[in-house]
C-alpha cells in the first residue's frame, strides 16, 4: 500500500469509514487529514457499529500508529466523548497521535456558525453548526488557537482573549450579540481537556517523515466529498477544507510524489445533505425507497439525506481532479430490488447537451439528467464474495460505471460488515479483508 488516499467522490456520505477499515487492517500509520466533527465515518466490525467524527477509522487496528493531523478542525470537547466512548466499549487508544499544528473549535466558532448561517435566510447553505467554518476563518485571519497551545496555559488564555473579542465584534455585527462570554470560564474548560488529552499531541510531522523513509503502509482518510471541496466542490454549498487528494496531502504533511495510488469512494446512488444542487435528485417514491432501505441519515446531525441516481457527469469530473487510480463502490446491495435502474450520463442545460459540471451553483441548479436505464438484478447480492459471481445485470451496473468514471471498481461493497466487500485488482490478495 505505501501511501494510499482515500477520497469521496460525491458529497460526502459515500461509506468511507468501512474503505478506510478494510485498508486500516493492514497499515502502519492511518492520518485523519481534514475537516472536523461536522463529519462522521460509520464503521462495522465484530465490536459493533461505531460512528467515528475525530478519531482516525484505523483505531480499531491496534498495531497502528493513528494521527489526527495539522490540517483538521479538532473540537477537544467532542474528541474526549469520542474517546470514552471508545474505550468503554473496549477500542484501545494509546495509539492515537494528535497534531499539536491541529487548530482548535472553540465555543464561540459555533455561536459564530450558527449566526453566519441564520443571517442568509432563504440561501443557508445548509451548514451542521459545528463551528468548522469560523475556526478555518480564524486559522486564515491568523488569530486559530492550536492544540499546542493547550501545554502553555498563560498562552492559551491570552489567546482565548483574542480570539473571543475578535468572536464578539462578529456577533455584534451580525446583530446576534447576547453578552460578554465569559473568558475565564471557557479557558479553565479547556485546559481540563488539556488534561485528558495532553498526552497525546505531539509534533507529528517528524514521525509522518520517518513512516514514509522507511516504507511504512500510509493510509490517509478523507472527510466529506469532492464536490463539498471549497475550490471545486458546488460552492457556495460547500464545506471549508480541501476534500481532495491534494487536500490531503496538504493537511497531512504528506508530500504529493509519496502517494503512489488514491481511492475515489462513490455509492452505487448519489446522497446529498443540506441545501445545493443535486441533478440527479429524486422526489418521488424510488427516493424514499432509496433513503429508508439504506437508512440514509446523517451520521452527525442524523439529517435525511436527498437521494437520487448516480451522476457519472459529476463523478467522472471528481474522479479526474482527483487522479484516482482505482474506485470503492459502495452499497450496490441497496439496488438489490429495483426494476430497472438509471444512470446519468450527461446534462441537458437549457436545451444544449453538455458533459462537464458548470462553475456556477445556479447553472448546476437548471441541468436536468440524461439518464441511460439498465435492467435490475432482482435478487440478493449481500453473500457474493467474487465478482464473477454476481448477477450479469449487477456486472454490467459496475462496468458501465467504471467506463463512464474512467477508473476500475477495485472494491464493491455488497452490505455493511467487512466481509461484504468483493475485492479486485490492486486489492484482490489484499490482507484486511480477512482481518476480523
Amino acid at each position: 500500500m505505501a501511501v494510499t488516499a482515500v477520497v469521496g467522490g460525491q458529497w460526502g456520505d459515500e461509506g468511507k469509514g468501512k474503505v478506510i477499515d478494510l485498508l486500516a487492517g493492514t497499515a502502519d500509520v492511518v492520518i485523519r487529514a481534514h475537516g472536523g466533527d461536522n463529519a462522521g465515518h460509520t464503521v462495522v466490525n465484530d465490536l459493533g457499529e461505531f460512528a467515528l467524527h475525530l478519531v482516525p477509522a484505523g483505531i480499531f487496528n491496534p498495531a497502528a500508529t493513528c494521527i489526527i493531523a495539522p490540517g483538521v478542525a479538532l473540537n477537544p470537547a467532542g474528541l474526549v466523548r469520542e474517546l470514552e466512548v471508545l474505550e468503554q466499549r473496549g477500542v484501545r487508544t494509546d495509539g492515537l497521535l494528535i497534531s499539536d499544528r491541529a487548530h482548535l473549535v472553540m465555543p464561540y466558532h459555533l455561536m459564530l456558525e450558527q449566526a453566519q448561517e441564520g443571517s442568509r435566510g432563504a440561501d443557508a447553505i445548509g451548514s451542521t453548526g459545528r463551528g468548522i467554518g469560523p475556526t478555518y476563518g480564524d486559522k486564515v485571519g491568523r488569530i486559530g488557537i492550536r492544540a499546542g497551545d493547550l501545554r502553555d496555559a498563560v498562552k492559551f488564555r491570552r489567546r482565548v482573549s483574542t480570539g473571543l473579542a475578535h468572536a464578539n465584534d462578529q456577533l455584534r455585527m451580525l446583530g446576534r450579540f447576547d453578552g460578554e462570554i465569559s473568558e475565564s470560564q471557557m479557558a479553565d474548560e479547556y485546559l481540563t481537556y488539556a488534561s485528558r488529552l495532553r498526552e497525546f499531541i505531539r509534533d507529528v510531522s517528524p514521525i509522518v517523515a520517518g513512516a514514509i523513509s522507511r516504507g511504512a503502509e500510509i493510509l490517509l482518510e478523507g472527510a466529506q466529498g469532492t464536490l463539498l471541496d471549497l475550490d471545486h466542490g458546488t460552492y457556495p454549498y460547500a464545506t471549508t477544507s480541501a476534500c481532495t487528494v491534494a487536500g490531503l496531502c496538504q493537511g497531512s504533511g504528506v508530500p504529493p510524489q509519496a502517494v503512489d495510488h488514491s481511492v475515489g469512494v462513490y455509492k452505487a446512488y448519489c446522497t446529498r445533505v443540506g441545501s445545493g444542487p443535486m441533478p440527479t435528485e429524486l422526489k418521488d417514491g424510488v427516493g424514499d425507497y432509496l433513503r429508508e432501505r439504506a437508512h440514509e441519515f446523517g451520521t452527525t446531525t442524523g439529517r435525511a439525506r436527498r437521494c437520487g441516481w448516480f451522476d457519472a457527469v459529476v463523478s467522472r469530473y471528481t474522479a479526474r481532479l482527483n487522479g484516482f487510480s482505482s474506485i470503492a463502490l459502495t452499497r450496490l446491495d441497496i439496488l438489490d430490488e429495483l426494476e430497472t435502474i438509471s444512470l446519468c450520463v450527461a446534462y441537458d442545460l437549457d436545451g444544449s447537451r453538455i458533459q462537464d459540471v458548470p462553475y456556477d451553483a445556479s447553472l448546476l441548479e437548471r441541468c436536468r439528467p440524461v439518464y441511460e436505464e439498465l435492467p435490475g438484478w432482482k435478487t440478493s447480492i449481500s453473500d457474493v464474495s467474487d465478482f464473477e459471481e454476481l448477477p450479469r445485470e449487477a456486472m454490467r451496473f459496475v462496468e458501465r460505471v467504471e467506463h463512464l468514471v474512467g477508473a476500475p471498481a477495485d472494491m464493491i461493497g455488497v452490505g455493511p460488515a467487512r466481509r461484504q466487500t468483493i475485492s479486485r485488482g490492486r486489492f484482490r490478495s489484499a490482507a484486511p479483508f480477512a482481518k476480523p
